[in-house]
This record gives C-alpha cells, sequence and structure tokens, in this order.
C-alpha cells in the first residue's frame, strides 16, 4: 500500500487534452514562462545555452504519453531522413 502511487489529473502542455498521470513518472519539459518556448530554444529554432535567468524562471510542465510517441516518431522519421541513401562512403 505504501508503494502505490497517487494518480494525478492534469492538462497536456502540448495538446491540451486532459490526461490522468502519477506525477513521479510522467514526461515533463522545462519550458521559459517569458519565451513561452522550451528551455534553451530560440524562436528559430535553434538550440543554445539557456540563461541563468531563464534557468531560474523555467517551470516544468507535463506531456501526455501520446505527444511523447508523436515525438518519438517524429525523430525516427527525422533521423532516417538524414541518413544519406548512399552509405557512409
Amino acid at each position: 500500500m505504501a508503494d502505490e502511487q497517487i494518480t494525478t489529473i492534469g492538462r497536456c502542455h502540448m495538446c491540451k487534452r486532459t490526461f490522468g498521470y502519477t506525477p513521479a513518472t510522467v514526461m515533463t519539459v522545462m519550458m521559459d514562462p517569458g519565451t513561452n518556448l522550451p528551455l534553451g530554444m530560440t524562436i528559430s529554432g535553434a538550440l543554445r545555452e539557456p540563461s541563468p535567468e531563464a534557468a531560474a524562471r523555467a517551470v516544468a510542465r507535463h506531456v501526455c504519453p501520446a505527444c511523447v510517441d508523436k515525438v518519438k516518431q517524429l525523430k525516427t522519421f527525422m533521423d532516417a531522413q538524414s541518413t544519406p541513401p548512399w552509405g557512409d562512403s
């Protein structure tokens, strides 16, 4: 009984759907509330080292499993597109 986790209901930051999750195991993304972008991401989509001020104000936002799966599929697709069809030579 002590090992059981309490389920919480919240909204996914990406798709805005309500979902149930266990706070200890849910996927989170650190967001900068000043820019509404993930920590370290620029408006053009490039990554950079976040400033200390941005890191201090960043907050964790919950992401549902469906959105996590979609991001994994996108990463797989993008990795496959960046591989040259002729091999390493």
